[in-house]
């Protein structure tokens, strides 16, 4: 993958939106990953993200009295449109849009590749994502604890990929797909039962 994370944050997007193009209204309503929200929702918070820029968001943020929860549910609920259909048409007119809310590249890598898992496993949709992206992402969040708290679950763990050339941290190891140690680590309950080692009860009490 190159240095920078935009080309394939495209791409990914490009994948997720090809995967819904044939859902159902009843599948456009799964509840995914993220609690309180559809997969629809999720989409539609992806796209919110791809159309901000810094000076929108904060004007956005102030404006839902810096309550970031408001904002972001008042943005997915512009960005859903009338139908699922408004949904997915909105995501794709801006999957190779370069825009984004204040913060660095890598963490709308992150954003993507999360969002995407989040909509797609309970859905029962396989998709192999670039490994290089994975295992960089998960570098970023066991490295900070910004709104994610990713360095807290990891701390203390040795975190091993089974499908990568890839380890970080020292401690009990947790081991299993990079995928799934990504969402494990941004504390995503349904990846854990992916994992072993002597460290994933550690992690478990951490999600």
């Amino acid at each position: 993958m190159a240095s920078s994370p935009w080309p394939t944050i495209h791409a990914e997007r490009k994948a997720l939106a090809a995967d819904l193009a044939s859902l159902t209204d009843q599948q456009w309503n799964t509840p995914s990953l993220c609690t309180g929200w559809s997969v629809r929702d999720v989409l539609a918070h992806m796209t919110s993200a791809a159309v901000m820029t810094p000076p929108k968001f904060f004007a956005k943020l102030a404006a839902s009295g810096f309550r970031f929860n408001a904002y972001a549910a008042k943005e997915v609920a512009r960005e859903r449109g009338d139908s699922p259909a408004d949904t997915l048409v909105r995501f794709q007119q801006c999957v190779d849009l370069s825009s984004h809310p204040p913060g660095p590249g890598d963490t709308w890598l992150g954003e993507v590749l999360v969002h995407a898992e989040d909509i797609r496993r309970p859905l029962a949709i396989s998709h192999t994502y670039p490994a290089e992206a994975l295992t960089r992402m998960i570098d970023f969040y066991r490295g900070s604890n910004l709104l994610i708290g990713g360095k807290k679950r990891a701390g203390g763990l040795r975190l091993r990929a089974t499908d990568a050339d890839w380890s970080a941290g020292s401690g009990p190891e947790v081991a299993g797909p990079a995928l799934s140690l990504m969402m494990a680590v941004v504390g995503r309950q349904a990846a854990l039962d992916d994992l072993s080692g002597e460290g994933v009860a550690t992690l478990k009490g951490r999600v």
